[in-house]
């Protein structure tokens, strides 16, 4: 099938982010394979996030391999840390009932997996209204930690075609970033990707697996002035 790269503009324009610059990227499909990865990787260091993240995504990428790159500050490990407290303290009962998972991944990153079980219905882009006291503690923290960027992916289990499958995980992470930046979270810090079936956690000839791989990630990664 046919891919759709991220404009080159676009990812050069999410890197002058990583030195203090802000630009709006919500709503761009920035699924790309390795092709794209390795050029943004060229262009800042965004290699390295490729290579440890494996991801695909040229806006993840480019954030992340600037990070990678040495773009954050001395003490952004220390501001990551607060947020993740607060993440992990704000979110225990949805993490308790495995309807969120925080982890933290090399260079400082937040990584916030949320089951789409509880947050969409089967084939469907519309937040569960259940769901959205989840969001709002989410976005309530991020207001208090603006140092940051954030990448909303959506991906989806392989029923239905694959063209399908990337429009729906893309919808879907656009709906979390929509209300996010409802919630008062900055629209220049926020951007979102569709990854569609193509990065499975689970085996897909399963039912459970299937319910696994339907999820939507957000990383939060430091910016380079984080923790000053």
């Amino acid at each position: 099938m046919k891919q759709k790269y991220i404009v080159v503009a676009v990812v050069l324009s999410f890197l002058l982010v990583l030195s203090g610059c802000a630009t709006n990227t919500t709503h761009e499909n920035t699924k790309a394979g390795a092709g794209i990865g390795v050029l943004v990787g060229a262009a800042a260091g965004a290699i390295i996030g490729y290579q440890n993240d494996h991801s695909g995504g040229a806006l993840r990428g480019a954030l992340i391999g600037g990070a990678a790159g040495g773009a954050i500050g001395a003490g952004a490990g220390a501001y990551m840390d607060k947020q993740q407290t607060e993440f992990e303290q704000q979110l225990q009962r949805e993490r308790a009932q495995h309807q969120i998972e925080i982890e933290r991944q090399q260079n400082e990153i937040l990584k916030l997996t949320m089951n789409s079980e509880v947050s969409f219905d089967f084939n469907s882009d519309r937040i569960k209204p259940s769901f959205y006291s989840s969001l709002n503690k989410i976005a309530e923290i991020m207001n208090r930690y603006p140092k940051t960027q954030i990448v909303v992916v959506g991906h989806t289990d392989n029923v239905g075609s694959e063209q399908y499958n990337l429009e729906l995980s893309l919808r879907r992470a656009n709906a979390v970033g929509d209300y996010l930046i409802m919630r008062g979270v900055s629209t220049s810090r926020m951007g979102t990707e569709g990854h569609g079936e193509m990065e499975p956690i689970a085996s897909n000839d399963t039912a459970s697996g299937r319910a696994q791989n339907r999820r939507v990630e957000i990383f939060v990664v430091p910016d380079r002035d984080a923790g000053q």
